[in-house]
């Protein structure tokens, strides 16, 4: 292994030399870098990928404290990209790196995706519009996506599953991106993180709108970082073409049962 990558010798004892060098040359996107998108992107640059792009256009707020991986106290309305980019190039300083401080609007999700030829790319992004318009145009590039559905209002990491967008069940978020994607024309090949566990009502919040959010669930410290690893471990298994089982939604549930009536 050469000396720069000593660095990954452990992950080597798992992967192999070969499976750090084919992470090198690959290039992962990262949009969202809140509790789950943050978490995700540093354990895909901690995994050896060899290029990486973030997108964020927030900045940290005093409320982001309790689960995210960029928010310190010391660094309140701050670019949260530019925290992230920190932390990634003092992690590996041969990183590749291309930041994006934005939101992403449909022009924004156009442009992004077709700048570079990417490997993987990962959906962490909380509000519904955003997500369908990634999700969408990663679709008609026909580029490989895993995408995080709802990590707030639950507190059990050990519910957290991998499935076909299509296959996920007992998600509120997850049901609205079915339900409008496929309107949109996505069939299969999008994969999804969700979790079993009932959501929490009584932690919802409304909030101003702004940011395509109107929303938000109550957090725990852990469970979105478990999203987070959960998002990374499906793009670093997919792109070392490691096999793993995805969940399936119980038949039951494909469709609605028809009411019996009486004529």
């Amino acid at each position: 292994m050469k000396d720069s990558l000593q660095w990954l010798s452990r992950s080597a004892l798992l992967v192999g030399e070969a499976g750090i060098e084919r992470l090198q040359k690959t290039h992962v996107l990262v949009v969202g870098l809140g509790g789950v998108g943050s978490f995700a992107a540093e354990f895909i640059a901690r995994a050896g990928v060899g290029e990486m792009s973030i997108v964020d256009g927030d900045v940290v707020d005093p409320s982001n404290r309790n689960r995210q991986l960029v928010a310190l106290s010391s660094n309140h309305g701050v670019s949260k990209a530019q925290i992230m980019a920190q932390r990634l190039l003092d992690i590996n300083p041969e990183l590749r790196l291309h930041v994006h401080e934005r939101f992403l609007s449909p022009e924004a999700a156009a442009e992004i995706l077709e700048r570079h030829p990417y490997d993987y790319v990962l959906d962490c992004i909380d509000s519904v519009s955003p997500k369908l318009n990634l999700l969408k145009t990663a679709y008609d590039l026909n580029l490989r996506i895993v995408s995080s559905m709802g990590a707030g209002g639950k507190m059990d990491p050990t519910q957290i599953r991998v499935s076909e967008l299509l296959d996920t069940h007992e998600c509120y978020l997850a049901a609205l991106v079915r339900k409008r994607i496929r309107k949109m024309g996505v069939d299969r090949g999008i994969k999804a993180v969700f979790s079993l566990e009932k959501v929490k009502d009584e932690s919802l919040i409304l909030t101003d709108g702004s940011n395509y959010k109107r929303s938000a669930y109550g957090t725990i410290s852990y469970l979105p970082a478990a999203f987070g690893g959960a998002c990374a471990s499906v793009a670093i298994r997919d792109l070392l073409e490691e096999p793993f089982p995805l969940e399936r939604r119980p038949k039951g549930l494909l469709k609605p049962k028809k009411k019996k009536t009486n004529d």
